[in-house]
């Protein structure tokens, strides 16, 4: 099948938060609302990512949440899904169905269940799926998160599969947690055509100075416009201060669990409590974690501007 040319992906993008109805079900309407709300702010989505609890999620839900998404005629040429998973052909089979939908690329997790893998062992992942796939469309973005996943991905591996795959192997996410590794990256394969992709805001400045594409980052979800902001004005006089708010407002985040706090975050700011349902084994904040995150975050100067159209039109509820 002929490529059809789409722009890369650049700048800043979330793992979109996945919100729950009050059975359990992934709720469509709420994530199509807040995918509009990001990409008013020019985020980009990494739906299916960590932070969207994807691997709480099974294949089918992925598939018909991105269906729904596509048929509310959101731009699928700003969607990175998350397609890694430990079974290739699961990994296969969403990796096809985001490229047939016209994904601009895919969020490709190495297989983490094994630990001590070789690099030979996850060449060979990697390359089953981008042979199966067999789509010139295809744009796959490495996720290196060892501190998560425990399988990272080695500077040969990403070597070998951007020499034997060009063009397809298009960029990257360093969630190491490692500025010396991020650094290493972006002199190393920024240049050959490798997109650098910071896991997080906190690194985001640094990265653009060095020429990096943009961060990936889950409190995108929460605090679009301020990371947006810094994305687009690096390199003014301003800089390192907006850095230092965009880290301390992270930092208010991090100090709990970040999936139940940032969905506690639009509940609060949007009025819809359905926002903080989770699915086990995460657990909701409770109320004592609410009232420390709430005043964290109201000391930083938090503010999710138009959060009010991410509130189901029949669950206006008041977060207690």
């Amino acid at each position: 099948m002929s490529a059809k040319a789409v722009a890369p992906l650049r700048g800043v993008l979330s793992p979109v938060l996945t919100p729950f109805n009050a059975g359990g079900t992934p709720s469509a309407a709420r994530m199509a609302r807040h995918c509009r709300w990001l990409l008013d702010q020019d985020v980009g989505l990494a739906v299916f990512g960590t932070n969207s609890e994807a691997t709480s999620l099974s294949v089918a839900e992925k598939r018909g949440l991105l269906d729904e998404l596509r048929a509310a005629g959101l731009p699928m040429d700003r969607m990175m899904p998350g397609t890694g998973a430990c079974a290739a052909p699961d990994t296969i089979e969403l990796t096809r169905h985001a490229v047939q939908a016209g994904c601009a690329g895919v969020l490709m997790l190495p297989p983490f269940f094994y630990k001590g893998v070789s690099d030979e062992g996850l060449y060979r992942s990697f390359a089953q799926v981008i042979d199966a796939v067999a789509d010139e469309r295809l744009r796959v973005y490495l996720y290196h998160i060892p501190p998560v996943a425990q399988v990272g991905i080695s500077f040969a591996l990403i070597d070998r599969l951007m020499k034997n795959y060009p063009g397809t192997i298009a960029g990257i996410k360093d969630s190491s947690g490692e500025w010396e590794n991020t650094s290493r990256l972006l002199q190393e394969f920024q240049p050959r055509g490798l997109d650098v992709f910071a896991g997080n805001e906190t690194a985001l400045l640094r990265t653009l100075q060095a020429g990096g594409a943009g961060c990936i980052t889950a409190t995108g979800n929460v605090n679009a416009a301020a990371i947006v902001r810094l994305c687009r004005t690096w390199n003014h006089a301003d800089a390192q201060e907006q850095q230092h708010k965009l880290n301390q407002t992270r930092a208010v985040f991090q100090q709990l669990p970040i999936i139940p706090a940032m969905k506690a975050a639009v509940a609060w700011k949007s009025g819809d409590a359905g926002w903080r349902a989770v699915r086990p084994p995460l657990v909701e904040l409770d109320e004592a974690q609410c009232a420390l995150r709430r005043g964290g975050l109201d000391g930083v100067g938090f503010s999710m501007p138009g959060a009010a159209s991410l509130a189901a039109p029949d669950r206006q509820y008041k977060e207690q």
